[in-house]
């Protein structure tokens, strides 16, 4: 049994304590709306990051969209059907999702932690979310504006269905992208890595150096060979 308290401050911070623990989940239960948000390409050598955002009423059926799950344990086939499942849920009317990019030469010049503040911003601006109706739920490290009742769930994005379809559908339209910038830059191979570090695409930047894509200060240790 609890040990007794003794005095007034003491049981104070208690209550304070208890809500701190507790008020994720009441939030939750008392909101009209979940948002789940998570983001895809933090770490690449090159191509904007991404922010997803989805919007689902408190009592949302996810039995409509079987399989959701952290985007990175899924194949490449199940990402695409379950972004373009939610595509068309979002057209009847039963969700509502936005993805944001932040460029590179932003992500240079700011950071990644600020372009990814700046995305999760705009994407609450587009959704029109009211922080009366929302509980938000973020994957990670990510915060929402002060003003919103949220949580951030270490692993959300495969504990939490609405961070999971958060996650794919940002990983889905920034891969999307990333083929389109390979027929512009067909050179770097985006359309395999999706800008991501591998050995070709290191040696890729080595032998024809930086394209307005890549983040240069994400390639401090890539020596380009200069003729």
């Amino acid at each position: 049994m609890m040990g007794e308290f003794r005095g007034l401050l003491p049981l104070l911070l208690y209550i304070k304590y208890m809500k701190s623990q507790h008020c994720g989940i009441m939030g939750d239960m008392k909101a009209k709306y979940l948002i789940g948000i998570d983001e895809a390409g933090r770490g690449p050598l090159a191509g904007p990051v991404a922010v997803g955002l989805v919007k689902v009423a408190q009592d949302f059926d996810w039995a409509m969209i079987p399989g959701v799950n952290d985007s990175k344990k899924l194949s490449e086939k199940k990402r695409e059907e379950i972004f373009n499942s939610a595509k068309e849920l979002a057209k009847q009317g039963f969700l509502e999702y936005s993805v944001k990019f932040v460029s590179a030469q932003s992500i240079d010049s700011k950071g990644i932690v600020s372009a990814i503040r700046r995305a999760i911003a705009a994407g609450i601006v587009e959704l029109e979310l009211n922080p009366e109706e929302c509980f938000i739920k973020l994957d990670g490290s990510l915060k929402a504006p002060a003003e919103f009742n949220q949580e951030t769930i270490i692993k959300g994005d495969s504990s939490e269905k609405v961070i999971g379809l958060a996650s794919i559908m940002a990983k889905v339209i920034r891969d999307h992208y990333m083929l389109e910038l390979d027929t512009e830059f067909p050179s770097y191979g985006f359309a395999r890595h999706k800008g991501y570090g591998t050995k070709n695409h290191r040696e890729a930047i080595k032998k024809y150096g930086f394209s307005v894509a890549h983040r240069q200060s994400f390639c401090g240790n890539i020596e380009v060979v200069k003729d």
